[in-house]
């Protein structure tokens, strides 16, 4: 009589442990998603900074150019260079810190957009207004990019937080990550004048 019993309970085990990892490895590919979203963002970020370089040399070459809208690009680029994320890392003051830096690069690039509006010889070059054309193509692969990444944090931290998901990534080490989020004030509306 006891061999039923033990029969039912060496199959609920069995079967506890398929679904322990099954759900493991659901969290496991979930997080190499999250990764390599975050990779993408990376270099759609890598690929405006290698641009922003071809755009100021170019813009260098216009005559009696502003020196210091060149020369806060030239500084703000470096500094959004300088902040590394790794993807394990995801916290909040990471992505907020990563994010303020990328955030000073857009400004300082839209203020040497908006200054170059007085200079048409500098409008007028093919090499201004190529670069001018892949940078607006790089900005909506990051906007891209962006949308893509929290997507996949979305899913990974609904997985991690879902029961008895939660009970099995806490033992493992899989906590919620961060993802972008608006920039400060963006929820106001611009305002256009004529």
């Amino acid at each position: 009589m006891k061999r039923p019993g033990l029969l039912i309970i060496l199959a609920i085990v069995v079967i506890v442990g398929f679904l322990g990892c099954n759900g493991y490895n659901g969290l496991v590919t979930q997080d190499e998603a999250v990764k390599k979203s975050w990779a993408n963002v990376q270099t759609e970020y890598q690929n405006r900074s290698d641009l922003v370089g071809n755009l100021v040399n170019t813009v260098k070459g216009a005559a009696n150019f502003e020196q210091k809208t060149l020369t806060d690009v030239v500084e703000a680029r470096a500094k959004a260079t300088s902040v590394n994320i790794n993807a394990d890392n995801l916290t909040p003051e990471k992505i907020a810190e990563f994010q303020a830096a990328q955030g000073q690069l857009s400004g300082s690039l839209s203020r040497l957009l908006a200054t170059v509006e007085a200079y048409p010889t500098l409008k007028a070059t093919e090499n201004f207004t190529q670069l001018q054309r892949q940078l607006e193509g790089i900005e909506n692969g990051i906007k891209n990019s962006r949308k893509v990444f929290n997507d996949e944090i979305n899913v990974y931290n609904t997985k991690v937080r879902s029961f008895p998901m939660n009970i099995l990534g806490g033992l493992f080490g899989f906590k919620q990550k961060e993802g972008f989020k608006a920039d400060a004030g963006a929820e106001k509306a611009p305002e256009v004048k004529f």
